[in-house]
């Protein structure tokens, strides 16, 4: 799987971008992402602060490592 290129921090500053009001485009151009990227990330990661992004981040991969030894 390709690691994200934008941490968890990144992410999230950029969603929050939309309650500021800005519309998709506008938040995406200047990130350099597009707006299938956006919806995905705000679909998946929407209410969530860094900090509750990025323990999630590390229990899908310690779910991923355990899945790993068993198979």
């Amino acid at each position: 799987m390709r690691r994200s290129r934008f941490t968890e921090t990144q992410i999230v500053a950029v969603l929050q971008e939309a309650e500021a009001g800005k519309k998709a485009r506008e938040r995406c151009r200047p990130h350099g992402i597009s707006e299938a990227t956006h919806d995905h990330w705000k679909a998946q990661d929407g209410g969530m602060r860094a900090s509750d992004l990025k323990r999630l981040k590390e229990i899908e991969g310690e779910v991923t490592q355990y899945k790993r030894m068993l198979l």
